[in-house]
């Protein structure tokens, strides 16, 4: 069992919804990437992802996208993502995971990858734009290594092809809330249930959602649902709030660590006989 299994089926032995945080590495700049990772860390996130930003991330929206292009402006690479991990790691005891594309992991080698990826301390990676059927080399070599790879299932695949999926899943299952690309907006789909009920009897895996959380209400609500939650464009945001005239990029991680610190209260908050909050 790797790490990032133990440690989600622990979460969710102790009725733990988790809240996972994704942060690009490099943005607003290499320093302040760091102080927001662990912010997150102290704010009560479960696990972290830190993205790897690419030029052409297929599944980003217009937030990540703009915080990708402005990291690579910044000079950051795959190594330097490495690096930036293993300064987080040393610091926090968050599982960290990488969130990147295929073609950075094929440009920098596959089992160096995930060579450099255990060595920095990572528990796992999620990829994307590397379908199920084509994932066997970039999982193999992850898991060789201890790491989980994370699988995206979205509501339009089939039962058969999500119970494939689910099959091989080693850490947790991450639903895809909405149609099309990242990007906080509202209001949360109201078939999530019905997604989650649908893929919840083929596996034993926690099912986390994530693509449009915007805010706590919405983390606490498909919480009620699901095992856990993933937020990441409105973190961005309020990342970059301080940018414009101001001197450094203002407290970003103040900024972060308050909203994460909210949407935790938000998902611990007892819950009712009738399953409000």
């Amino acid at each position: 069992m790797t790490r990032l299994a133990a440690h989600s089926l622990r979460l969710r032995s102790r009725r733990r919804k988790a809240l996972v945080a994704y942060l690009t590495a490099g943005y607003p700049d290499v320093e302040t990437s760091l102080e927001l990772i662990l912010a997150a860390a102290r704010s009560g996130c479960d696990a972290i992802e830190i993205g790897i930003p690419f030029s052409d991330p297929i599944a980003d929206g217009p937030v990540i996208q703009a915080a990708s292009t402005q990291a690579l402006a910044g000079g950051m690479t795959v190594a330097g993502a490495m690096a930036l991990a293993a300064r987080a790691a040393a610091r926090t005891d968050v599982p960290l995971l990488f969130m990147t594309y295929v073609n950075p992991i094929l440009a920098y080698g596959i089992d160096r990858f995930a060579e450099d990826a255990a060595r920095a301390g990572v528990s796992g990676a999620i990829v994307p734009d590397v379908p199920y059927e084509e994932s066997a080399e970039i999982r193999a070599a992850l898991e060789a290594r201890g790491l989980a790879m994370i699988d995206l299932v979205a509501r339009t695949s089939s039962t058969t092809r999500v119970r494939a999926i689910a099959s091989e899943a080693r850490g947790f299952l991450y639903l895809v809330s909405l149609t099309g690309v990242t990007g906080a907006r509202a209001p949360l789909d109201a078939d999530l249930e019905g997604f989650v009920s649908r893929v919840r009897p083929v596996t034993e895996v926690p099912l986390y959602v994530g693509f449009g959380i915007a805010n706590a209400a919405e983390a606490a609500a498909a919480a009620r649902v699901a095992d856990g939650v993933i937020i990441g464009s409105r973190l961005l945001a309020l990342a970059g709030a301080g940018e414009a005239g101001s001197a450094g990029h203002g407290d970003a991680a103040g900024r972060v660590g308050a909203f994460l610190a909210e949407v935790r209260a938000a998902l611990d908050a007892p819950t009712g006989a009738d399953g409000a909050r």
